[in-house]
């Protein structure tokens, strides 16, 4: 139900693939032994990536080799810009400041079939397995699994506001290569910075 989820979360926190795939099974062993001391504090999935969680931390304070989960605060002490600055006016008289410079490309011209196609998921497959553990696990909940803030929150252990801020960066990283993506395939499609070259000054 949830083991493609767990097993990606589990792979960004730990050491290799082979580890991730234990974690994966000793934190459903711990669900099926420890069924009968659920509360119902909250919801059997958040209950069950909590475990997930504490198993992978075990895990990663055994091995000197494993990306900490418990870095969340260095990676969210990061000044990460979730769009390029490039992309927005300078704005220097004030007028236009923080507005695009070359806004994101529209696909509404692209055929449903290419925006749907196993190649566009491939995309978001690779960039999402190269996300930092924080951003991975939240944009797997949030966009993948459909999880609500709340859920999320409640299961990696991080405040809302964390949370946001994690989203926004793993999708702008998953935007920027989306777009990269298509500018590739789509030589019709111009790049950013020639949209940004064409793009004049904000009147």
């Amino acid at each position: 139900m949830h083991g493609e989820a767990m097993l990606r979360i589990a792979t960004g926190m730990v050491a290799s693939p082979a580890l991730a795939e234990d974690v994966v099974q000793e934190t459903w062993l711990a669900v099926f032994t420890g069924i009968h001391r659920f509360e119902r504090r909250s919801s059997v999935r958040t209950w069950i990536f909590r475990i997930l969680m504490n198993t992978a931390n075990t895990h990663r304070m055994r091995d000197a080799r494993s990306v900490p989960f418990a870095d969340l605060r260095r990676e969210l002490s990061v000044d990460e810009q979730a769009v390029e600055p490039e992309r927005f006016l300078a704005g220097g008289d004030g007028r236009g400041r923080g507005r695009w410079s070359a806004a994101p490309q529209s696909w509404n011209e692209e055929p449903e079939a290419r925006l749907l196609s196993g190649e566009t998921f491939d995309v978001i497959r690779r960039t999402i397995d190269t996300l930092p553990p924080g951003q991975r696990a939240v944009v797997i909940l949030r966009d993948v699994q459909g999880w609500n803030p709340d859920e999320v929150s409640e299961a990696l252990g991080v405040s809302r506001g964390n949370q946001r801020v994690l989203l926004h960066r793993a999708r702008g990283r998953l935007r920027a290569a989306l777009e990269s993506w298509m500018w590739a395939a789509s030589p019709r499609l111009p790049s950013a910075a020639a949209r940004t070259e064409n793009a004049g000054p904000y009147p």
